[in-house]
């Protein structure tokens, strides 16, 4: 456990170092940016813009050398932030307070959706080859797959909201509600929600079906199934507690790798719901070079991605005596 947890910090350390020096050298300059934007709000001279611009960037001076706002970076990290936000003009810890509990929803619903599914999906089709689930399921879950998340969240949008009316077009809840743990904002939470729980889901559940049935399939061939059914074992009984509990093992150690790239791929789900999660952020924040943001979103996911490795290796042995050392 020592070892896999100096690993993960490592690993977190060299993600964060290249997450800098990456966002450093995209082109353009964000304060320029801001001095532009202020002159023409304020209606003040470009170079008084620039020096209350470059204010913004919360006591970081992009004029210091590289090498001395890469140590600021990694002091600020250790202390816990993540940054300075210019566009929002707030802490990046503040902006991912407000929106990854929306994201956290969102990726949580479509995983346990996704995944329960095409999993049932996956051992049923490789248990009954020869019925006629078997093809309809292979041809969906090989055009879902291939089908990139955002292509879907279009299409659903464009069909749902756009033509049929039946779900908004954004946002997170309906605004006029009380916010709090009552009934109508817990339901209103849910039925914005919906539509980005669809997108995730619709190419996400493609995905489970095709490798919960090559597990399965695997499953199917060894010698302990061919002497359960030479015993006489019932069919039911073979596909549950043979094949179903094996054949889900090596699944579930994606489950926890997938819930976190899900976190970076709602950049553009989100961005196309204008749904408020930690992607809808990001897109934000590419599109007006806001590099504190950035910096801070980037290490958020490396940072989730690192934890659900962590979980997987810890947990596992504990699901599959089998492998342990």
């Amino acid at each position: 456990m020592l070892r896999k947890l100096r690993n993960a910090v490592v690993t977190l350390f060299v993600a964060a170092t290249i997450t800098f020096f990456l966002v450093q050298v995209m082109p353009g300059d964000p304060i320029y940016t801001i001095a532009l934007e202020l002159a023409a709000e304020r209606g003040i001279p470009i170079e008084e813009a620039y020096t209350v611009a470059a204010a913004m960037f919360g006591g970081v001076d992009p004029d210091l050398p590289m090498y001395r706002r890469y140590a600021q970076y990694i002091i600020s990290l250790l202390q816990g932030d993540l940054g300075w936000s210019y566009l929002y003009r707030i802490s990046v810890n503040k902006v991912i307070l407000e929106a990854l509990p929306w994201t956290l929803l969102v990726v949580s619903i479509s995983t346990v959706i996704s995944f329960s599914l095409g999993s049932i999906i996956g051992l049923t089709t490789a248990w009954k080859r020869k019925s006629l689930l078997n093809p309809l399921a292979l041809s969906y879950a090989s055009l879902a797959d291939a089908l990139p998340p955002y292509i879907a969240a279009i299409v659903i949008l464009t069909i749902f909201a756009v033509r049929l009316r039946w779900f908004p077009l954004g946002g997170a809840f309906n605004t006029r509600l009380d916010v709090g743990w009552n009934l109508p904002f817990i339901l209103s939470c849910l039925y914005h929600a919906a539509l980005p729980v669809i997108a995730f889901s619709v190419s996400a559940v493609g995905a489970w079906i095709l490798i919960v049935r090559g597990s399965a399939t695997n499953v199917l061939g060894e010698d302990y199934i061919y002497a359960a059914t030479a015993r006489g074992l019932k069919g039911r009984r073979i596909f549950l507690s043979y094949v179903g509990r094996n054949a889900i093992l090596p699944p579930i150690t994606l489950l926890a790798i997938t819930f976190a790239v899900m976190l970076g791929g709602a950049v553009f789900i989100e961005n196309i719901f204008r749904y408020p999660g930690i992607g809808f952020f990001f897109a934000e924040a590419v599109m007006r070079r806001d590099h504190g943001m950035m910096q801070g979103l980037f290490l958020l996911t490396t940072f989730g991605i690192i934890v659900a490795n962590l979980i997987v290796d810890l947990i596992y042995p504990i699901l599959d005596p089998r492998v342990r050392e």
